[in-house]
């Protein structure tokens, strides 16, 4: 059996943000495979720049990681009902570059936030964001952590068992997408 190649993808700078703790979450739930971790910390977009310099090093990077990948995990905090402006960004970039990386390849989108919603609304934005790339977006089973800063032990671990049983479980749907 080849060994499988997963992308996963902060919605968040931040090393301590709850979607990170997700993250690490997500990817030891996955099992075993070479782990690549998306550095959204990019220049923002803008097109005087593209025209000048062409892409930026951190953009190229991300467009090889999602081509490489065999499977993407995308954690997102919610900010103000929607996803960061860090992971729009980081979309427009790698749009601009010949080649779609995301075609067809299998994403899971998962979300950590304070509010009660776990970032619903932002998970259904993000949604709409990739639709033009046409990937393989798995529908469920969601997982939205809610009161994401009461929701991890002290190790970065999810404290509730029902939210280990649906990250378990949609893992190992993405883990067969990509097979």
């Amino acid at each position: 059996m080849t060994s499988l190649t997963l992308l996963g993808i902060a919605g968040a700078l931040r090393q301590g943000s709850t979607n990170r703790k997700l993250l690490r979450e997500a990817r030891a739930a996955f099992g075993p495979a070479r782990q690549l971790e998306a550095d959204l910390n990019l220049p923002l977009y803008d097109g005087d720049l593209e025209s000048t310099e062409g892409y930026p090093a951190g953009v190229t990077r991300l467009y090889d990681q999602i081509a490489e990948a065999d499977a993407v995990v995308i954690s997102t905090p919610e900010y103000n009902k929607a996803p960061p402006g860090l992971l729009k960004n980081a979309l427009d970039w790698v749009s601009r570059i010949k080649g779609n990386p995301w075609e067809d390849k299998p994403v899971a989108i998962i979300s950590a936030a304070g509010g009660r919603g776990g970032g619903d609304r932002s998970q259904f934005a993000l949604r709409l964001m990739l639709t033009p790339f046409q990937p393989r977006l798995l529908t469920g089973p969601e997982l939205l952590v809610a009161d994401s800063s009461n929701a991890f032990d002290e190790e970065g671990h999810l404290k509730d068992p029902r939210y280990r049983k649906v990250l378990d479980q949609l893992m190992a749907k993405l883990r067969a997408a990509a097979s």
